[in-house]
């Protein structure tokens, strides 16, 4: 089967997640599909995994780093511009059954043939001297297979540990949790180092070795219809967040003025299903009443203070205002 690729040039993580979507239900199924792209600062969610039970959220904010969710299972990755990833699309087979390596290798070798003893390494990594640069995952439907996966090539490792660590006091997730592996840069254990367009179009040159590709460039109608499914799909809090599994969160803060708000909430597709507060707080009014209210409301800031729109909250907390009540609840 004849192989085409296509460079993908935004940089938009939503966009890119509905691209790969794109190529693997509608583009030709006569042909194999490669892809490679990046996307701007982003922690892309795996398929089953709980988003709040495995971002940072007061350094995702802070950063202004892109939340989405993806198609396929597995654990939550880091995407910046030194991050180059790669899909495979392709029929499965006769089996249709999950095998990472299949695609693993061809980048393994590729890496090999440019001088870096990568290795493919547990289920679903690629490691240099037993450190992982690449998290892979797949996704299998009506007879096709889409692999992808990142090459840390050059990525910001520090920023990788603020923003996906978890402080395991405060969440306790029903879902699926990231394996937290040492990581490192393809980069770092190049003899000669070059810049990452360069290096794409060496692990190109190299992929396609073994499987020559025509390129394919993105029609008008093809743009259309991603932009299509980006909005409609990856662009939406109820995707991104919102079908996450149950999960139970401890939110705590001392407020001056106000004292030590303590929170203890049970999502259910992203939304308060069980509130209760305690504290050190003075209250006029049982906070249970307001607990209440915020049953049903999604956790998220602006949806928090819309449904706190009217309430005297320093009537529950003295000393505590709407704003600072959504803070504490939503990071």
């Amino acid at each position: 089967m004849p192989w085409s690729f296509i460079d993908v040039k935004s940089t938009d993580p939503a966009f890119n997640l509905a691209l790969e979507q794109y190529a693997f239900d509608t583009l030709p199924r006569d042909r194999s599909w490669f892809l490679l792209w990046r996307n701007h600062n982003a922690i892309v969610i795996g398929r089953h995994q709980n988003t709040l039970a495995e971002i940072n959220e007061e350094a995702v904010r802070e950063r202004e780093v892109t939340v989405v969710r993806r198609l396929s299972g597995g654990g939550a990755v880091y995407h910046d511009l030194g991050n180059l990833n790669f899909t495979f699309i392709q029929d499965a087979g006769q089996a249709g059954q999950l095998d990472m390596g299949l695609f693993c290798r061809p980048v393994a070798q590729a890496l090999q043939a440019m001088g870096v003893d990568a290795q493919v390494n547990g289920r679903n990594d690629i490691t240099i001297d037993g450190r992982k640069f690449s998290g892979n995952s797949q996704y299998i439907r009506e007879g096709r297979v889409m692999h992808h996966g990142t090459i840390l090539y050059s990525s910001d490792l520090e920023t990788v540990g603020q923003v996906l660590r978890v402080d395991p006091e405060k969440i306790q997730a029903k879902g699926v949790r990231s394996v937290r592996a040492r990581v490192t840069t393809v980069r770092a254990h190049m003899a000669r180092p070059v810049p990452l367009a360069q290096f794409k179009a060496r692990l190109l040159e190299e992929i396609a070795r073994e499987r020559p590709m025509e390129p394919y460039t993105l029609t008008e109608a093809d743009i259309a219809a991603v932009e299509a499914i980006k909005r409609d799909r990856y662009d939406r809090w109820e995707w991104n967040y919102g079908i996450s599994p149950p999960c139970d969160l401890l939110r705590r803060r001392r407020v001056e003025g106000c004292g030590m708000v303590e929170a203890h909430i049970h999502l259910e597709e992203g939304c308060i299903a069980g509130l209760a507060f305690f504290g050190d707080f003075f209250s006029a009014v049982e906070p249970e009443e307001l607990a209440r209210r915020l049953l049903g409301c999604p956790l998220r800031r602006e949806d928090l203070l819309a449904r706190l729109e009217g309430v005297e909250v320093s009537r529950y907390f003295s000393g505590l205002t709407a704003e600072g009540l959504a803070d504490i609840l939503s990071t």
